[in-house]
């Protein structure tokens, strides 16, 4: 697929101070894209579009470029220490996205340009940690390589970290446009991750991001590059059928991807889950969604702060990770399974 472009580009007060927000008004200028300001990424208004879902669907493709004034990095678990804070927002249409509710009614992709003082802070937390291995994950609030071809935010990030001992740095995506980050120096400190799913998955509920065949050629380019490689298999859906879907999923994982891609593996295994919160924006943004969010056919697991999702029911989640793990140690025995959750 052909990589992100945005049609609208806001730019906040502050992000022309910096050499990363004056390259991006240049860049955008000269690919004529529109360009407005706006005080603050909270007053962009007026998304062009006739109704609510025009105007979701215009804002995804809508970039704001900013100042990330909080330096406090959120934590990140299972996955990593903390998340490292480089962008929000996705321009993907996946339905089951949990960012459908973080991320309310502005939906559009912000993009951060102080860079050198978000490297600070994640220096400071390294340093906090002393011996101990400190991971950073930055991907947490948007598929940051869908944008990294614009900013090479990301490409500066796995060389900042290449530089420590014991800093490491993760990110997922679903998106095939990795190539400018082939040469960087990551010295093995950055895990490269690759969302994956059942065909039924990815061509039901995953429009707007790169087929499965592209991710995994793009798997084949990274681990030449020498990068650890891992595959998050998420979100994990009992759908008709799921058990040959799956199989079908590793079957081809397995054969396509080169020798030199299997060493030092790794795989995440995340369950389907929804709020009710979640269901109903669902089925406002995507109404004719054949996704699955039956509250009486789930169990309801409490998370922090008193709030909690809807997950498939014990017998269900254990049937589901032991096939997928059956399916793993099958045609990847070397590798890692991190989690399931």
């Amino acid at each position: 697929m052909k990589p992100f472009s945005p049609q609208l580009v806001y730019f906040e007060p502050g992000a022309l101070e910096y050499p990363l927000g004056k390259a991006l008004k240049e860049k955008f200028e000269k690919m004529d894209v529109e360009i407005r300001e706006t005080t603050s990424h909270n007053q962009v208004r007026n998304i062009p579009g006739d109704n609510d879902l025009q105007k979701y669907r215009n804002a995804k493709s809508t970039l704001v470029v900013g100042v990330r004034k909080t330096l406090k990095f959120d934590t990140s678990k299972p996955s990593a220490e903390y998340a490292i804070p480089l962008a929000t927002g996705c321009m993907g249409h996946c339905h089951y996205c949990y960012l459908q509710t973080t991320l309310g009614d502005k939906p559009y992709i912000r993009t951060y340009v102080n860079l050198d003082e978000i490297f600070e802070s994640a220096d400071k937390y390294i340093k906090e940690r002393g011996d101990e291995i400190t991971r950073f994950e930055a991907a947490c609030t948007s598929d940051i390589v869908g944008i990294d071809h614009l900013t090479h935010s990301l490409k500066k990030t796995i060389e900042h970290i290449g530089k420590t001992e014991n800093g490491r740095l993760r990110f997922v995506t679903k998106y095939n446009h990795v190539d400018h980050l082939l040469d960087a120096k990551h010295n093995g400190n950055t895990r490269f991750r690759f969302s994956v799913n059942s065909d039924h998955v990815i061509k039901s509920f995953e429009p707007g991001t790169s087929s499965f065949l592209e991710r995994i050629e793009a798997a084949g380019k990274v681990a030449k590059a020498d990068y650890p490689l891992g595959f998050i298999v998420a979100p994990l859906i009992l759908h008709e059928d799921w058990e040959a879907g799956y199989l079908d999923l590793f079957e081809r994982l397995e054969a396509t991807l080169p020798h030199y891609a299997k060493k030092d593996l790794t795989f995440e295994m995340i369950q389907h889950r929804f709020t009710k919160t979640a269901k109903r924006v669902i089925q406002k943004r995507y109404p004719k969604s054949k996704l699955e969010m039956n509250e009486e056919e789930r169990k309801y697991k409490w998370g922090k702060y008193g709030r909690g999702k809807y997950v498939y029911k014990d017998d269900e989640a254990t049937t589901l990770r032991e096939t997928i793990q059956s399916y793993i140690e099958r045609f990847f025995p070397e590798a890692k399974i991190e989690y399931f959750t």
